[in-house]
Parts: structure tokens; sequence; C-alpha cells
């Protein structure tokens, strides 16, 4: 192992390698190594032509991540399990055919660094089966420059099946904490482990090398063996970084709470005010189940701890996030995919077969765009793509799924109180659509799979039937014609639409506890 600069680490890098990124938006990002790439190809116009694959969104949106590749020539084609924080230069050099991009499932490129490592063919899966990442719908290609197939439709043992063939890398570019004289590293305070062992043992197998950022450098052989998560035999260079490019996530520098260090009590997160964003939440939170193991999006869903804090019932749950985390109170907002209090850190790909094999009894997801088959799209906008995560992964195989967002878009407003709703704007844009710009969910094959679906926001509740949406319910102060049908662009199923409890609507609720137990008696 040699301890080498970040500009010494961009001299390492040779035209047209692939480069496999660790890290999720700024956690666990090499961000130090990547401006040293950066400032040698502004200097020298090298390395060029790059491939860089990550497996969830790499920056913070606006100089952090992957604007560090955003020049003309630099790089050729990007891979990623989203896009919604590799900033507005990227993006548009996407959006201008600048750059081949794909975007595939978080998961399933997590399990990819694994095969890559153990040099087999590649990823069978059937997560993305009937969604864009499909090669019959979109081969999750983001645009016209992308046109090789890099998911292919197989048969095996007479079923279909997406099948991803391993690639070759370059380059592994991990970040650690501490990092001994041998090359040993720990991960002692990344909020999260991602697939950093995966990722560097990838490489290896490639014939490439490792670069790895950490903050310190200490003696030899005086790590625990248990603490060393990345062994020194697969790190080749080890770059020190400065605090202020070793985030431990968007926002936070670094936080003991977030890494399993510190507990903080649960109390002190503060409630939720009284819109539309916590009556949605609230509805939400009554299809939870006791001791249920339950996944939360980001946006609306990751209210749902605050809603059960409030209501006294925080430690009936059982709260999951696809970085790892499992237990504790998922975190919001820039520190997105952590946890405060978590009982369990454990590697992304791990966390992947897990949800992949069905381990997750519900999750709350966004929700963007919804049409009669109940096909979601919160991928892709106005022909701009934002990815989806690992959106897909998780609905394929969650037993219940409860879509959680406003009925319409851009300018709402609602006055909420005394038990009823009112509209006294309404957005621009509906989100429940005659047809999705891009299927990130099939409707018609969870229908058909007997998944539980729902969809909830401030006015109406839906579910998923064979025969398409059914509008089940609706909140009291709300016209059906005026403020939800006129809305829609089909027309759901109606039979028995009943009003939404009222009480979901006042200052002080104190209805979750009953809604769980009457949860676990059915």
């Amino acid at each position: 192992m040699q301890i080498i600069s970040a500009d010494q680490a961009g001299s390492l890098i040779k035209d047209e390698a692939t480069i496999f990124l660790g890290g999720l938006a700024m956690i666990s990002l090499p961000e130090e190594v990547l401006k040293g790439i950066e400032r040698r190809f502004l200097a020298e116009g090298h390395p060029r032509d790059l491939t860089t694959w990550a497996c969830g969104a790499i920056g913070n949106s606006r100089d952090g991540g992957m604007v560090h590749f955003a020049h003309p020539g630099m790089i050729r084609r990007t891979v990623a399990g989203h896009f919604g924080q590799t900033g507005k230069e990227l993006m548009k050099m996407i959006f201008d055919d600048q750059v081949e991009a794909y975007n595939f499932p978080q998961g399933s490129l997590s399990h990819l660094t694994r095969h890559i490592a153990a040099r087999t063919p590649g990823l069978l899966t059937k997560v993305g089966l009937g969604t864009f990442v499909d090669p019959r719908l979109e081969g999750g290609k983001l645009n016209a420059s992308a046109r090789e197939d890099l998911v292919k439709l197989v048969e095996f043992a007479g079923e279909e099946w997406l099948f991803y063939p391993r690639p070759h890398i370059d380059v592994a570019i991990i970040r650690g904490t501490e990092a001994d004289e041998n090359g040993n590293i720990t991960l002692d305070k990344e909020g999260v482990l991602l697939e950093q062992l995966a990722l560097a043992q990838a490489a290896k197998a490639c014939g490439g090398i490792v670069i790895a950022q950490v903050e310190r450098v200490v003696q030899a052989g005086s790590l625990h063996p248990k603490a060393v998560k990345i062994p020194g035999l697969v790190v080749d260079y080890v770059v020190l970084g400065q605090p202020e490019n070793h985030m431990q996530s968007i926002t936070t520098q670094y936080n003991p709470a977030l890494c399993g260090h510190a507990k903080v009590p649960v109390n002190s997160l503060a409630p939720m005010p009284l819109d539309e964003r916590k009556v949605i939440a609230r509805r939400a939170a009554l299809e939870l189940r006791q001791g249920a193991v339950t996944n939360l999006g980001i946006g609306i869903p990751a209210g749902i701890p605050s809603i059960a804090a409030e209501e006294g019932v925080a430690d009936l749950l059982t709260l999951s996030i696809e970085s790892g985390v499992n237990g504790g109170i998922p975190a919001q907002g820039g520190d997105f995919a952590l946890a405060y209090n978590a009982e369990s850190i454990i590697e992304q790909g791990a966390q992947f077969d897990f949800y992949d094999g069905g381990g997750l009894d519900a999750s709350f997801l966004g929700l963007a765009q919804t049409d009669n088959h109940g096909n979601v799209n919160v991928s892709k906008f106005n022909g701009r793509p934002v990815g989806c995560g690992g959106f897909v992964n998780i609905t394929r195989s969650t037993r219940k799924l409860v879509y959680c967002g406003t009925f319409t878009a851009g300018g709402l407003e609602v006055d909420v109180g005394g038990g009823r709703l009112h509209i006294k704007q309404e957005g621009k844009v509906q989100k429940f659509i005659e047809a999705v710009e891009q299927i990130t969910f099939n409707g018609l094959d969870a229908a058909e799979r007997g998944q539980e679906v729902l969809f909830v926001t401030e006015r109406a509740v839906l579910r998923l039937t064979v025969e398409g949406l059914e509008l089940t319910e609706i909140a009291p102060g709300i016209d059906l014609e005026r403020d939800v049908l006129a809305h829609m662009g089909f027309k759901p199923i109606m039979r028995d639409v009943r009003r939404m409890d009222a009480s979901l609507f006042e200052d002080h609720w104190g209805g979750l506890a009953v809604g769980i137990e009457r949860n676990r008696q059915q």
C-alpha cells in the first residue's frame, strides 16, 4: 500500500478507463480523490473518455460528486442507480446526448459488484422485469447515445430473467475512516457500509487498482481485526481526505448518532406541522403493523417515524433502509439513507439480498405519477432522467406497498384543521394521469402477483385491483367531482367510497396506537 496525494491519484487514471465509484450522495464518497482527477483533466485534458459506474446517486446536486466529471470529453459513459444528486452540469450533458447514460436498480448494481469480484458471468435477476429496465421497454437507456444493451432478457429454467453481464473494472475508488500502514481500512465513522469491500475485490479480480480515501493513517497492527472492513491485501493506494471533502452526508460533517456511536432521545424529534404532508403521513401510518419489517422512502414517507414518535408508538416499528440500516429512526433531508439509533448496519448488497428475497413486509414510498393500471413513475419527468434508486428492487418483492404523495403538485395550497380539508389553490400538475412517462413500477404485474398496493394522498385513498385503481376514501370537506375526479386523467373504479377519519385532520390525533392494534387483530 502506498500513501499518495489526490493529484497523484488523478495521474493513475488512464484514458478510457472504467471506474466504479463507492458512495451514496455524499455518504462515503471519496470526494478528495474525485477533485484530484478533475484537476488533472482541467490541466492536461486527461484522463478522457472514461466510463463511470455507481450503485446510487453520486453528489450533492451542486459542487460535489459527479460534477467533477461533467466536462466535455472527460466521460464517455455513465451508469448509476440514480441521477438525482449528480448536478445540473452532468444532467445537461445526458439530456444533450453528450454522454451515454444508463440507469439500473440500485440493488441490482450492488449485487453486480459481487459478481464482478467472483468472476461469474454476471447477475441473473427478476428485478426490473416489466419496467423501463426491461430491454423490451427501454433497457435502462436514458438517452439516444446509449445504444449498447447492458442488460439482456434471457430464459433460464423455463422462466424470464434479466441478465447483467459483468463489466471490466479498471479502478475502484472507495472511502473509509482509518487505514493502517498495511492498508487495512475501517469504516468506523461512516454512516453505512455500502459495497466498499465488494468494489475493491471487483477491481482486483479484473486486474485493476483500488484507491481508498481515509481520514488518517495509523500504525500497522493497531486496528482490531474485526473492525477492519476492507483488508489491506485489496488496497493499492491511500489518499488522506480533508474534512471538507470527507462529509458524513450531504449536510453533516460528523454526527456520532448517525454511525452508532451515540443515541439520541426519540422525543428530540420535532413534530411535523399540521399540513397536507402530515395528513398523508398519518393516514399512511394506519397501514403499519406491529413488528412488520418496514422500508421508508424519501419525502413524505420519511415523516412516518415522526408521526409514530408523536403518537407514542415508535417502539412498535421495525424500520429498514436500503443502504443497509436496520432499526432506529431514519434521518431526513441531506442525511437521508442514515438513521439515528440504528440497531444494525450491514452491507448494502446484503440488505438487498434480504429485500429481493421477500424480507420486507411493507414499504412506504413517494408518489410522483400513476395511471389507471397502477403503473408508477418516479424515474423520468418531461424527458429528464432522475433514476430509480432502490425503488425497483423494493417494489418488486415487498408484500404491501403504500405510495404517499399529494394528489396534485405545483402550487397546491390547502387548509387543514377542524376535522376537514379545504383546497385553497389546486396544484398545476396532475399525478393520476392516463399514461405514465416511464414505468418504474408495473401495476398490472403487481396485481397479478397478489401484491397489496395503496395510494394515499391528502384528499383520497386508492387501492390497486386487477381491474385498475379503485377509489376507496375521500377527505371530509372534499367534493368528489370537483376536487378528485376533475383532476384525474382517468375515471377510477368506485364501489364503496368512504370518508377518511376526520381526526386525521385535527391538531391532536391519538389514533395510531388503535390503528396498529386493529391491524394486529386482522
